[in-house]
């Protein structure tokens, strides 16, 4: 199964703010990713999110194209509530108000992957 990493940029020293944020996401309503015309594309497995000093990291485990990820993510309520609430803690911005801008700042965000092994 395919796993993503998106970074962020943050400022230092504000973990705990961020983590309050965090703390009361409003999840996605079903996992299930669909095209324009209602097809199941794909699934979000699951998501965790890391924080240290001025990074934190996004992972987010799938089913699918990343690209068909970044678009189901831009048009999520609880993505773009975070989105908003974590710009005055980025050390650099993010333009994420439209989705063509978050599936942008998603792609130009995401990590190289130098390994993924499973059991």
């Amino acid at each position: 199964m395919p796993v993503t990493a998106i970074k962020y940029d943050i400022k230092d020293g504000c973990e705990d703010d961020i983590a309050e944020i965090f703390g009361s996401f409003r999840r996605v309503g079903t996992p299930v990713i669909r095209n324009a015309d209602g097809a199941e594309t794909g699934r979000i497995l699951s998501t965790a999110l890391f924080i240290s000093g001025d990074t934190m990291v996004r992972f987010i485990t799938y089913e699918g194209d990343v690209d068909d990820v970044a678009r189901f993510m831009a048009g999520q309520p609880g993505v773009q509530e975070v989105e908003r609430k974590l710009v005055p803690f980025l050390a650099s911005p993010r333009d994420t108000g439209t989705v063509e801008g978050f599936v942008e700042t998603f792609k130009n965000s995401t990590m190289r992957c130098l390994s993924a092994l499973s059991a």
